[in-house]
């Protein structure tokens, strides 16, 4: 905490920010003087949140803004609220997320955790992109995870119409197209000459609520192995605020398989690195959520 620089005068915005990396990522910003909102769907959650920050640093400028990932029209309303309250954003922070839950749907019909943890944010980034481009060296952060080497983009079935649903599978999926959705806003904001550049960063195995469907980690990994919440907090932290990571770069924990440590560049598994199926993912996911990012090149301007 005392090695991250002051951030007053900044803006920031954390999704899912009422518990675990979402809440320690709020709380080190704001006691650093950032004016942070707390975006959560649990609303009681999240003024609790709130309430915690403050006490801890009671001139904290901190606020809470409803915000379910999970429905369009709750993150189109909570655009335009935040655009009248806000004149600059200066740091869009995608922490928010679903795990292995059993198998349910989104307002809109999407596969929850497809929906949730990669669409909502897309959705979510798309619509504050103006605000973002207006803002000196802003930064969007993309919370992946390292479930994402596990995963496969299924082109043809996104939403588990035709597969058996799995659990696992959809999220790993959904936390590749995370990291791919990173990769594909860094080289589209390259292309555009944009000063907004795009990081992502995993927390490796960090003990937090979204586990509350992972059975394995509440009983067997995390009493023996994770790490606290706050420290895997830190890899967001050098994805955020870092003068040094560069645009679409990669942070995780630095120990063994990248489940703890000190934050780093992380390994990029090869599926991530793939551009045309990036490219793809891209435009289905424009014309699901019928966001368009309308401010960067065609579709086949962009290398």
């Amino acid at each position: 905490m005392s090695e991250v620089p002051t951030q007053t005068g900044r803006t920031v915005l954390v999704t899912g920010a009422n518990t675990g990396l979402g809440f320690e990522t709020a709380r080190m910003l704001a006691g650093k003087g950032a004016k942070v909102v707390l975006a959560c769907r649990d609303t009681r959650k999240g003024e609790r949140a709130v309430e915690r920050i403050r006490q801890e640093s009671p001139a904290a400028d901190v606020s809470l803004a409803g915000l379910d990932l999970a429905d369009l029209d709750s993150v189109a309303t909570f655009e335009r609220a935040f655009r009248e309250k806000h004149e600059r954003l200066d740091l869009l922070i995608n922490n928010a997320g679903v795990m292995v839950p059993p198998f349910s749907r989104t307002q809109q019909g999407f596969e929850l955790q497809f929906g949730t943890n990669h669409l909502g944010h897309f959705a979510l980034t798309g619509r504050l992109m103006p605000l973002l481009l207006k803002t000196p060296r802003s930064r969007v952060v993309v919370l992946s995870s390292a479930g994402a080497n596990f995963g496969h983009i299924d082109l043809e079935d996104l939403q588990f119409e035709r597969r058996k649903y799995r659990a696992w599978i959809a999220y790993t999926q959904s936390k590749l197209a995370n990291l791919m959705f990173a990769l594909e806003l860094a080289r589209r904001l390259d292309a555009a000459g944009a000063s907004v550049i795009a990081t992502a960063a995993h927390p490796g195995g960090s003990a937090t609520e979204l586990q509350r469907n992972a059975s394995f980690f509440q009983r067997v990994y995390n009493p023996l192995l994770a790490s606290t919440p706050a420290e895997g907090a830190l890899s967001t932290l050098r994805a955020a605020i870092d003068p040094a990571a560069r645009n679409g770069s990669y942070w995780g924990p630095t120990g063994l398989f990248e489940m703890r440590g000190p934050p780093g560049e992380a390994y990029l598994p090869r599926r991530a690195k793939n551009p045309a199926v990036a490219r793809q993912l891209w435009s289905e996911s424009e014309r699901l959520t019928g966001v368009r990012f309308s401010l960067f090149p065609r579709e086949d301007e962009v290398g």
